[in-house]
């Protein structure tokens, strides 16, 4: 046998990324992001890529154990969290630390912490303390629900069944249908986009309400541990004081969210990338063939150099537009999209390419004989979806498009 595949792999990250313009505060919260999540995550972390989703399989010790460590406060300021100078940049720090051990939490952790932060951001002061400390200690789950079944990366008032249709009293009636929602099967509470007449409105909605109905879990190929489900309201009601921003308002408010949830998941890529570059490496130095080590083989030489110089534009894409967001601007596209297009597509390649160097071993989840794994089935699952949600890739070339060429031509 040439190599055990359970033993412990080199972080080639410690050695190829230099943090030139990384803030000392950022590269602080990494330190400590990176020892919390090898305590609390990286022991369940397989486990979690594997099993089949049911409400009893959300990783509730995980999610806790990060909380715990703080991980939790840090998009927030000193009322509720860690009151840092550069949360957004930190916060997709952590989300890179955690997709490196698991892709399923890495899109848990953008959930709570990315998506429905920012719209609780929008929130009445009265609302935000009574919701966000409950989530800052990790005792609540939450959701964003945006997606319908006919309506996910066009999210017009044209294409939105749910309606929220207020009565004489200033309550909202809503009613429909949203899908793949994170964390519904186990949350309390739902940032819900709802159609109010030509308009959107946001509303926080309390998932314990009279006609709220949260489907089974949705059986995926990857990111198993990140459970989605559909949610139905049937005229639910919800108080004027739960509305985010204005009525009316809502999607600004959405993609203010999207947009910040847009660069988690090209931080999430990052790490899956950087996962995944890392096993390759491992595997180059140890397996033996024709004579001499793999890696002697010219062709992956060149491959591997291009996946690394990948991975650090996609880390400094994502980390650019995460600063651009701290320092108050309001529109971080094109970099916003940048990030999340190439950084996901690089998950993509270089797992591939991961896998193809691993040959059989890394096609199964399990040597029989032997008790040999090797992660590379999970992140081969887990790494297509980073393509696909918080905005299709098609979705961000066209955005990146309309910025280089003029949205009077492109539309």
């Amino acid at each position: 046998m040439s190599q055990h595949l359970n033993s412990p792999v080199e972080r080639t990250q410690d050695r190829m990324s230099h943090d030139v313009w990384l803030p000392e505060e950022t590269v602080q919260i990494r330190t400590e992001a990176r020892s919390a999540i090898q305590r609390v995550l990286a022991p369940h972390a397989r486990e979690i890529g594997q099993r089949e989703e049911s409400v009893d399989s959300f990783p509730w010790e995980p999610f806790r154990g990060l909380a715990t460590a703080g991980l939790f406060g840090v998009p927030f300021g000193s009322d509720f969290g860690r009151g840092l100078a550069h949360p957004m940049l930190a916060t997709c720090t952590v989300t890179e630390e955690i997709a490196y051990e698991s892709s399923s939490m890495a899109g848990v952790y953008d959930g709570q912490c990315i998506l429905v932060p920012q719209a609780l951001s929008f929130a009445r002061p009265e609302l935000r303390a009574r919701l966000i400390p409950a989530l800052v200690a990790g005792d609540e789950a939450f959701s964003f629900a945006t997606t319908e079944p006919d309506a996910s990366s066009d999210l017009s008032a044209e294409a939105m069944v749910t309606t929220a249709e207020q009565n004489e009293s200033g309550d909202f009636l809503v009613n429909g249908r949203k899908r793949w929602i994170t964390n519904s099967v186990v949350a309390h509470w739902a940032a819900v986009l709802c159609r109010t007449g030509s308009k959107m409105t946001m509303l926080v909605i309390d998932l314990s309400s009279p006609g709220v109905r949260v489907g089974s879990p949705d059986l995926k190929m990857g990111h198993r541990g990140q459970l989605t489900a559909d949610i139905v309201f049937e005229n639910v009601v919800v108080p004027p004081e739960h509305v985010l921003g204005q009525p009316g308002s809502g999607l600004s408010v959405a993609l203010s969210c999207l947009t910040r949830g847009r660069i988690g998941i090209a931080a999430a890529g990052v790490g899956v990338a950087q996962a995944a570059v890392d096993l390759a490496v491992h595997r180059l130095r140890t397996r033996q063939l024709f004579g001499g080590p793999l890696g002697r083989m010219q062709y992956w030489q060149f491959k591997m150099a291009e996946r690394a110089t990948e991975i650090e534009c996609g880390r400094m894409l994502y980390q650019k537009a995460a600063t651009r967001l701290d320092r108050g601007e309001k529109l971080v596209e094109p970099e916003a999209a940048m990030a999340k297009a190439f950084a996901t597509r690089t998950a993509v390649d270089t797992v591939r390419d991961a896998l193809q160097i691993h040959g059989g071993y890394g096609f199964a989840r399990q040597v029989s004989e032997t008790g040999e794994s090797v992660r590379l089935e999970e992140l081969y699952r887990d790494a297509k979806i980073l393509e696909i949600f918080e905005g299709a890739n098609e979705l961000m070339q066209w955005s990146i498009a309309r910025h280089l060429i003029g949205r009077d031509v492109t539309g």
